[in-house]
């Protein structure tokens, strides 16, 4: 895979789209934390377009997330309907160039440059968190109005956890037999607590970018969103699947050069600040708050063990995944509190 010349495939792709306009330049801007890559076409009779190449997963999925991602932009309503970047569209139809020669395959989608006004400061003050709070429930109910207008979404938190075991069953798990039966257990965890709050029939799906790192949008000088650019882990699911990352940007830490992903966050009271305004805005019930650190073991159980070594570059990988088996998941059931979250809310 590493020997693919991205460079030629992303002009394959861009001649396949329109050969009328010739590039000028191709500029990697990706953010060398991920193995998808990023780049900027420049060309000399037309405004620059971003390419999104990715080597790894699957080609419908990855369609199907981008069909879904454009019909919320065009459906979204005031104020966030220019908030999300849009993907080029060839003849009525979403372009998605798939790149296939002698066992390698990569694919690439194209977007329009999106305007971007401010970063949020790398550590919030406490004004700047109850307008977060509030700015995510807005959003999320725009999310809720425009839900039934979308295409389904094939994949879920069910049938993703239920492909981990599948590959744990068939040998197809990297780890030792500890890790394997702490992984297995895990997603029977999982799936208990889903099937206790009737997830597939009670819980309301929307679409969710669950990363929300700061560098992944930027808002206004009033503090509501202004633009999204990164789809990396957009999927259907339940609105709490985006708080974990919410936690972490809210943290007393603040933004970090170096990370890992701990459940102590979602502990903090400054995310509890949060989720009350949030709460003020678009109410949570029980249920909800309660699969909250289900959703944080799905990241770790989906993100970071079973996709981590194709998402993330090595050095990533082996870091997080480590510190997944050593700390992460033995924090899931000792460090989360729910009665603290659901008594902060008064539910």
């Amino acid at each position: 895979m590493q020997t693919l010349d991205y460079f030629q495939i992303i002009r394959r792709a861009w001649a396949e789209f329109d050969d009328r306009h010739e590039i000028k330049g191709i500029y990697d801007v990706s953010a060398h934390v991920s193995t998808n890559q990023v780049y900027k076409i420049s060309f000399y009779d037309r405004q620059p377009v971003f390419a999104k190449l990715s080597e790894y997963g699957n080609f419908e999925h990855f369609k199907e997330d981008h069909v879904i991602i454009n019909n919320l932009a065009n459906n979204l309503e005031a104020p966030y309907e220019n908030f999300l970047a849009r993907s080029l569209v060839k003849r009525n139809d979403l372009f998605i160039y798939r790149y296939y020669e002698q066992n390698s395959t990569a694919w690439v989608v194209f977007y329009n440059p999106i305007k971007i006004k401010h970063k949020m400061p790398r550590r919030l003050e406490d004004k700047h968190i109850r307008k977060l709070g509030r700015e995510l429930a807005r959003f999320h109910k725009a999310c809720t109005n425009v839900a039934n207008q979308l295409p389904n979404a094939s994949k879920t938190v069910v049938t993703d956890i239920h492909r981990l075991l599948r590959n744990i069953d068939t040998g197809k798990f990297c780890g030792t037999q500890e890790q394997r039966d702490l992984v297995k257990q895990q997603c029977e965890s999982f799936l208990i607590q889903a099937d206790r709050v009737n997830y597939s029939t009670q819980i309301e799906t929307i679409p969710v970018f669950v990363d929300w790192n700061i560098g992944n949008f930027s808002v206004r000088g009033d503090g509501k969103f202004y633009s999204r650019w990164d789809y990396d882990w957009f999927r259907e699911s339940t609105r709490v699947m985006d708080f974990y990352f919410f936690s972490r940007v809210v943290s007393d830490v603040g933004d970090r050069t170096v990370f890992s992903y701990g459940i102590d966050t979602l502990m903090e009271d400054r995310f509890i600040m949060f989720l009350k305004e949030y709460h003020r805005i678009f109410p949570l019930n029980e249920a909800e708050v309660r699969l909250i650190r289900e959703a944080y073991r799905f990241f770790i159980l989906n993100y970071v063990i079973k996709d981590g070594t194709h998402f993330f570059l090595p050095s990533y990988a082996r870091k997080l995944q480590k510190e997944a088996y050593d700390l992460y998941i033995p924090a899931i059931d000792t460090n989360y509190q729910v009665d603290k979250l659901l008594k902060a809310l008064k539910i």
